[in-house]
């Protein structure tokens, strides 16, 4: 079996052909024709390893559905595959506050957004993530008023989008971080490319886990995913 793109390489998985199966049977055969095609085109990006993984995105999609979402914020969007999953699992109503520091990896996939008509779900904002946190936190009418956001950006600022995300999303809300696990690299040795993610995702998790305002649950999926609950 030929080996996975990096950009479908993202899962802990000891077995590449475990993967290919669970892609190839429950996730490829299901997924929405417009974000197959950003897949692709983010499969191609040079930066492929910042976007999430299929598996990732369709447990993603389900869990919004359960959740019966309708106002999300996505916080580190790269090429919008993500976020057009988010939109797609959204009623005809539903919002998305988008959030990146760069608007340029977003252009990739905002013609295929346009394509798939969601553009109308989704505001974007480009700055600094805490500014624009922040700005949201200020007008009362935001604080409580979300019911789901994922947080796939800059580790270093992790536990303060966490202060942040907390305000904005209800009681019962839940809060989804990405690369909990850091390529297995929280029990191993840091990876060259980013000696400091390793050590900056334990203090995350350590910190996440003695939380008494949430729920966890930490998944193996992708690079590791941890879903927080608010409940106060």
């Amino acid at each position: 079996m030929a080996s996975l793109p990096l950009f479908h390489g993202q899962t802990l998985l000891k077995k590449d052909s475990v993967y290919k199966y669970i892609l190839e049977t429950t996730v490829y055969p299901r997924e929405n024709e417009h974000l197959r095609e950003l897949r692709l085109i983010t499969g191609q990006h040079q930066l492929r390893r910042m976007g999430s993984a299929p598996d990732e995105l369709q447990f993603f999609q389900l869990l919004l559905k359960i959740l019966n979402a309708k106002n999300t914020i996505e916080v580190g969007v790269f090429t919008g595959y993500s976020l057009l999953a988010t939109a797609l699992a959204l009623p005809h109503d539903g919002k998305i506050i988008a959030i990146d520091i760069n608007r340029e990896n977003y252009e990739i996939g905002r013609p295929i957004i346009e394509k798939a008509v969601m553009a109308h779900k989704i505001d974007f904002r480009e700055g600094p993530a805490l500014n624009i946190l922040d700005k949201l936190v200020y007008e009362e009418e935001n604080k409580g008023k979300y019911d789901f956001a994922y947080v796939d950006a800059d580790k270093v600022n992790f536990l303060n989008y966490h202060e942040r995300l907390l305000e904005l999303v209800h009681v019962g809300g839940v809060i989804a971080y990405d690369n909990t696990l850091w390529g297995g690299s929280v029990v191993g040795p840091a990876p060259d490319w980013d000696p400091e993610g390793a050590e900056l995702t334990r203090n995350f998790n350590e910190r996440i886990s003695a939380d008494p305002r949430v729920e966890i649950s930490q998944l193996s999926i992708a690079d590791g995913i941890t879903l927080c609950r608010r409940i106060t």
